[in-house]
C-alpha cells in the first residue's frame, strides 16, 4: 500500500494513472478502514493509525528509523528535521532526515507534516506547503505573523 496526496494542479487520480498507468481500482477492508480513518483524521478526530498495513520494508532501514520516529510525534507537537536526526543518532543529518521523509510513501499514516524547520519555517511537503500548514492548524499547531510555528510543543 502507498498513500498519494493530490497536489495543485494534479489530483490523485491523475498520480496514480502517471505513476501506475495498468492499475486497477480495487478495494478490500484493511483499505476502506484506512481510507475512513483517513476521512475522520482530515475532519478533525485524534487518530493514531496503526503502521500494520504500511509496508515499511519499501523504504531503507534509514528512512524505516525516520519514519518510525516521525510516527511517534503526537497530534498538536512538532519536531524539527535536526531534533529528530539527533533523536537517532545522526549528528548533522537534518537534511538526510528531510529527504527520507520527503519519500514517505504513507504520508498521513505517517504524519511528515510535523517535521519543520529549525528556524520554525515549514520545510517541504509532498501536498505542498499549504496543505502542510493546513493539516498543521487542523492540529492546533499555530502561527506568528512571518509563517513560522509558533509553539513550545516540540517533540524529540
Amino acid at each position: 500500500m502507498r498513500i498519494l496526496l493530490s497536489k495543485p494542479g494534479a489530483s490523485a487520480n491523475q498520480l496514480i494513472k502517471t505513476l501506475f498507468s495498468d492499475s486497477v481500482s480495487y478495494s478490500c477492508a484493511e483499505v476502506d478502514l484506512v481510507a475512513n480513518q483517513i476521512a475522520e483524521f482530515l475532519s478533525g478526530s485524534d487518530i493514531r493509525f496503526s503502521l500494520d498495513i504500511a509496508c515499511l520494508n519499501i523504504c531503507t532501514k534509514f528512512q524505516q528509523k525516520v519514519l518510525l520516529a516521525e510516527h511517534g510525534i503526537p497530534r498538536g507537537s512538532v519536531s524539527t528535521y535536526q531534533r529528530i536526526a539527533g533523536y537517532l543518532g545522526v549528528a548533522n543529518g537534518a537534511r538526510a532526515v528531510g529527504t527520507a521523509l520527503a519519500k514517505n510513501p504513507f504520508p498521513i499514516l505517517i504524519p511528515c507534516h510535523r517535521a519543520i524547520r529549525t528556524d520554525g519555517t515549514l520545510g517541504g511537503y509532498q501536498g505542498g506547503l499549504e496543505m502542510k500548514r493546513t493539516l498543521l492548524e487542523m492540529e492546533g499547531i499555530r502561527f506568528d505573523k512571518h509563517g513560522q510555528v509558533a509553539t513550545k510543543n516540540f517533540f524529540y
